[in-house]
């Protein structure tokens, strides 16, 4: 347990965030596509990193009970 960070709502608000994100992302490659130029497949790759990032960090955390207690 530390006694800083993210409480144990927030990591879960994080944690849907990070899921509608993904969920976006991959309705929007549905809906239009996959990319054809660089930087298309650079606007996936940095919102895949940042929302799964936020996703992986943030279930992470709350499996292993990194996060205070007074949740």
């Amino acid at each position: 347990m530390t006694k800083y960070g993210p409480s144990r709502s927030e990591l879960k608000l994080r944690i849907g965030i990070g899921l509608a994100g993904l969920g976006l992302l991959g309705g929007a490659l549905v809906y239009r596509g996959l990319p054809t130029g660089p930087g298309g497949w650079e606007a996936v790759a940095i919102s895949v990193l940042f929302f799964g990032g936020t996703l992986g960090w943030s279930l992470r955390k709350l499996l292993r009970g990194d996060y205070p207690d007074n949740s």
